[in-house]
Order: C-alpha cells, then structure tokens, then sequence
C-alpha cells in the first residue's frame, strides 16, 4: 500500500508538540515521528512514539505547521482524534496522548482499553 497523506482529523498536535517534533525532525534528521499501538501493559495496548528515518509504505502521514506524524496503518482508527501534547516539568519531557477512543485505562496510565465502537474493533 503506498503512503497515504492526510490534513484531516486523524490527530492534532499542541503547539508544544509541533515545536517539539520539528526540533526533533531537525535534529536527528528524521522523516517524522512515528505513533502506533502495540499489544502490551496492564489491561491490553499502549503506545509507542518513536522516531522514524524513513516512512513505512503503509503509513499515515499527517503534517501539521511543519511537523510529521506518521501513523501505522491498523492503528489509524483506534488514534483518530488524539490530541498529542508535549509536556515539560523538573522531572520529565515526553509527548501525552489524548485519545477520545479509549474507555478506561491501567493505574499507571501506560496502557488502556478502547471504547467497543471504535471502527477497528467492530
């Protein structure tokens, strides 16, 4: 399947997210920055956010004012709607998902369970 490139609702980032991932794109000259879900954690999936070289021939690609997003193909349903956001503190960076999708998830909040309309699970 060949790449598919999208402006539409899939996901949205934050101004601090942008920043973010363009700084990232930039630095480590990187196609974009790759969300999927994978099985694993406390009660089903969690994410994984890494940087990607190269898109993958299946992959969403979102852009938003400079910055790339590539989305895995089989998790595009479960993501459409997330809002990514880039937090910064003392303690910790890191990009926080806001996923209108997900019906309840692990006291840790690392991984979750989807509501049971989500188009990929019907």
């Amino acid at each position: 399947m060949a790449q598919q490139a999208t402006t539409g609702p899939t996901l949205t980032l934050t101004p601090a997210a942008v920043t973010q991932v363009r700084h990232l794109m930039e630095a480590r000259r990187m196609a974009g920055l790759r969300v999927s879900l994978r099985k694993g954690g406390c009660v089903g999936l969690e994410y994984r956010i890494e940087a990607a070289e190269t898109p993958a021939p299946d992959d969403i690609v979102v852009e938003q004012d400079g910055a790339r997003v590539l989305i895995a193909a089989k998790s595009q349903a479960m993501l459409a709607g997330t809002r990514i956001d880039y937090v910064s503190d003392l303690l910790e960076s890191s990009f926080r998902l806001t996923n209108p999708n997900v019906a309840d998830s692990c006291g840790c909040g690392e991984s979750m369970i989807f509501e049971p309309d989500t188009p990929a699970l019907r």
